[in-house]
């Protein structure tokens, strides 16, 4: 696993109780090399911060095709690209801001990956090698903002609007097999695994990087799964995330 504080990344072995740094790391290509099998959920150092050191953070939307469904929308015969800033990230165990006035605010939770190296028109075959790690988030919508602006840059990009986990997974290929659960105060509202995905962990990075330059650190959102649903002051929110490692994050709403 990896964890970043304000000095730099941190690999470590680690079970619930007794933390092993091994080394401090950019979180570049020698992400890669080292092999995850840690179960930690939420037991991030006092001093960890949300997983995310590049440029950018791109997301993509309707890349689950039931997801799709529940909303009314067509799926994209190819990815349907989005940004959100870097002011929306939060912690785990932060609160998310739901802004008044303009309507209802959803959860979707995610899967997001993190660039190991610079990417840039690189093919499906090779993808996998520039994803450094994998991490969990909430990507916060203001669903009545983003029908009625057409776009969704204010729906999705309000300050709190990305709780991002502190964990990362090194990626492996075996992430294509793992599973996505988001609960609402207790109760199961998302599950769904990533083969579900209409566009794969391969494909997303192969085509957004033939459109941008991917930097380290960079973080794509991968898109959520049918289940998603409004929010109000005092809920309480978790995603875990499972396959080769897991990692789980947990936030409250409040006005």
């Amino acid at each position: 696993m990896y964890y970043r504080n304000q000095k730099s990344w941190h690999y470590f072995a680690a079970d619930i109780k007794d933390w092993r740094d091994t080394a401090s790391v950019r979180f570049d290509e020698r992400v890669t090399r080292h092999a995850s099998n840690c179960t930690i959920n939420e037991h991030c150092p006092g001093d960890s911060l949300p997983a995310f050191s590049g440029s950018k953070i791109v997301c993509v939307g309707r890349n689950y095709r039931k997801h799709a469904e529940e909303l009314g929308n067509d799926v994209p015969a190819r990815p349907l690209w989005f940004s959100k800033p870097p002011s929306s990230i939060i912690g785990g165990g932060q609160q998310v801001v739901l802004p008044q006035g303009y309507g209802r605010i959803d959860y979707e939770g995610e899967l997001a990956l993190l660039i190991g190296r610079r990417a840039k028109n690189v093919s499906i075959d090779q993808a996998c090698d520039y994803i450094g790690g994998v991490t969990a988030c909430f990507d916060m919508t203001a669903r009545d903002l983003q029908k009625s602006d057409g776009q969704w840059t204010r729906a999705k990009g309000f300050d709190t609007f990305l709780p991002l986990a502190c964990l990362v997974s090194p990626f492996s290929p075996e992430w294509n097999r793992g599973m996505l659960e988001v609960w609402k105060n207790n109760e199961l509202v998302q599950k769904d695994r990533f083969s579900s995905m209409v566009f794969d962990f391969a494909a997303l990075v192969s085509d957004l990087s033939a459109c941008m330059t991917l930097e380290p650190g960079d973080l794509i959102l991968t898109g959520t799964p049918e289940g998603v649903g409004p929010v109000a002051p005092g809920d309480r929110l978790k995603i875990t995330i499972s396959g080769p490692a897991i990692i789980s994050l947990t936030v409250t709403c409040t006005a």
